[in-house]
Parts: structure tokens; sequence; C-alpha cells
């Protein structure tokens, strides 16, 4: 079965633009021809990366995970280290850059897994998902408004906590089980 045509727009003006993000007010003609008007978040994309501190061969690997509050989530998430492109970036510099600056660790070796739309029913983000190994820690490098403690897990515990819905963070989510499946194969 072949895809839908796309949607055509037919008018956009800005609503929003902030820091981070803008928001579009944009008038489409979907694919099934109907004239719509949608509100659109757009994002410059992120990259999020899952740090093992071990051997991903060992018996039961280690994550650096953070435990990292959220406002718009109402309180602390466990995550992995994860950022907004800046302009022009690679992903997998963000990545590293990332992981630099709220782990403290840098990697010998990162490894593109995949990249995931966050949401999109409203919003063009998508953010990038890396592996890294092979990690030296030393001190973190963080940003003024980020309250970020790092944490060692074994992957074990980590997807338990996903199970028990103790992450609920969706890109830590989909990368730790990303890496459990099909790089792992457990």
């Amino acid at each position: 079965m072949a895809d839908p045509p796309e949607g055509t727009l037919i008018a956009t003006r800005e609503a929003y633009s902030g820091r981070l993000l803008r928001v579009d007010v944009e008038t489409v003609r979907n694919p099934a021809g109907q004239t719509v008007e949608l509100e659109v978040v757009r994002h410059p994309g992120a990259a999020a990366i899952v740090p093992f501190l071990s051997e991903l061969d060992a018996p039961d690997p280690q994550i650096l995970l953070l435990r990292q509050y959220r406002y718009a989530a109402g309180g602390v998430l466990w995550e992995i280290p994860a950022g907004v492109l800046e302009p022009g970036e690679d992903p997998q510099d963000c990545a590293r850059r990332e992981l630099r600056e709220e782990t403290g660790a840098t990697a010998q070796e990162i490894r593109f897994l995949t990249s995931v739309f966050t949401t999109p029913g409203f919003t063009d983000e998508r953010i990038h998902l890396f592996l890294a190994t092979g990690l030296s820690v030393a001190d973190q490098r963080l940003e003024t408004d980020e309250l970020i403690e790092v944490a060692t897990r074994p992957l074990s515990t980590v997807l338990e906590m996903i199970k028990d819905g103790e992450i609920a963070d969706s890109k830590t989510i989909v990368a730790v089980l990303y890496v459990a499946g099909f790089v792992l194969g457990r």
C-alpha cells in the first residue's frame, strides 16, 4: 500500500518565538483534501545518549543515569543525558557535549542507535539516540538552571525501573529498550 500524499501548506503565521522553540499556526490541506488549522511547535532537535560505565558484554552492564528536576513534569525524573542541538551542530557532537556537561564523562566510542519524533501530533522535534562506551569520568559542567544528580545503575535495575514506571521519560525508555533489545539482544 502506498503512503498517502503529503499535506499542502496554505498559510502560516508565527504565534510565538522563544529561546528554545517557536509555535506556528498553519493552515494545511491534508492528504484527504480537508483544510485544517494546526498549531505546530518548531524545535531544533536534540540528541540523547545511553552511557555505559562498564563493558557491554559484562553480565549486568552499568549505566549512568540522571535524576533531573523537570518543572513541566512536576518533579524529578530519571533520564539519560540529552540536550538541544545548536544551530548546525551534528547530533553526535551534541550527544558527546551533553554527556560531558551533565555527567562529566567522555566516551571512547559513540554509536548511533536511531532517531525518533518525540510527539509528532504537535511538534517536529526529532531526537537522535546514541550509545556511549569506554567512559572516563570527571566533573560535571552544568548550566545554571540544571539540577542534576548522576547515579550508576545496572541495566537489569534500569529495565525494572522502566517496567515499574519509575522511569517515565520517553527518550530514556526508547533508548534503553533499543540497546537491550537490538544491541545486547536481551
